[in-house]
């Protein structure tokens, strides 16, 4: 599979596996989950996502009692993570609001405590996984550069972050971020023309792409959009998910999709996508379907 460099030493799969799902499958014994890595693994799909908050704050555990069992498996992969929201969920229940905290001491404590829950020493690529309002900049920088420089973290990225909301993170980084990872797909295409992508495209920052198939909504509708996807999709003797994301796939700023199905079947076909290749005229088929009328 194709690969994209992130820095000199990162490098992702082109096609990420999304963990944000993991523990909404109602068997999530390791021998499963180990399932759904090996039919990644075999496509050449290495990069594997989660958030400190996914399932409950409980999905990087069901992820570590894997890793833990085969040690050997995390030098076959790379593994984002994300911290900052807390929820009143799972081990903040007592909360009486959900709000984001970037503060020195709690992004020290969700790294440590990802490290532990997933049974490893480093983190490939931390993303500050909201915009913070009280973002105080030079302490939010300062502890990011330190668990990079303590090896806990091998490098930085965000995730939601709006172009101002990189470069302000950034002015006070040594470390370079590395890719943000925002909603885009057909169903949520704003990217493509709020300058979201154009911005991170400039500065040749790959983006990562959560919910690449609108939330399994693609495949829910009936409209003109369903009807270009499955056109296509049967011309090519393939499914409307690889059809979407081959969509996405197409750009030329080597967008990362984050697939997150629980489905068997689906993960052993995302690789499927890589092989569509869309023309112009097929591409702008499906945007005009996407945004309801020709493009202007």
């Amino acid at each position: 599979m194709e690969r994209v460099k992130l820095s000199d030493d990162i490098e992702f799969s082109r096609i990420a596996y999304g963990m944000w799902r993991l523990t909404d499958d109602p068997n999530v014994s390791s021998h499963h989950v180990r399932k759904k890595i090996d039919l990644c693994l075999d496509q050449g799909i290495t990069t594997f996502d989660q958030a400190d908050i996914y399932g409950d704050y409980g999905a990087e555990e069901v992820f570590g009692k894997v890793l833990k069992q085969d040690k050997s498996l995390r030098r076959k992969i790379e593994i984002v993570t994300k911290c900052d929201i807390i929820a009143p969920i799972g081990k903040f229940k007592n909360e009486k609001v959900k709000y984001y905290d970037t503060s020195k001491k709690h992004l020290t404590y969700s790294v440590d405590s990802s490290l532990a829950n997933m049974c490893i020493e480093q983190i490939d690529l931390l993303l500050i996984h909201r915009p913070d309002p009280l973002l105080d900049v030079e302490e939010t920088a300062e502890s990011l550069d330190n668990l990079v420089k303590s090896g806990k973290v091998k490098a930085i990225g965000v995730s939601n972050f709006r172009p101002w909301d990189w470069s302000l993170l950034q002015s006070s980084m040594q470390s370079k971020l590395l890719t943000n990872q925002i909603e885009f797909s057909l169903m949520k295409h704003e990217p493509l023309t709020n300058g979201d992508l154009a911005f991170h495209y400039k500065e040749k920052i790959p983006i990562m792409a959560w919910s690449p198939l609108g939330g399994g909504d693609l495949f829910n509708s009936k409209g003109e959009l369903h009807k270009s996807l499955d056109t296509i999709a049967r011309s090519y003797d393939t499914d409307l998910a690889a059809v979407a994301l081959s969509w996405i796939l197409a750009h030329p700023s080597k967008i990362i999709p984050v697939v997150g199905t629980n489905n068997i079947e689906r993960i052993s076909k995302l690789s499927e996508a890589l092989e569509i290749q869309l023309d112009r005229k097929a591409w702008y088929e499906l945007y005009t379907a996407a945004i309801g009328g020709e493009v202007p």
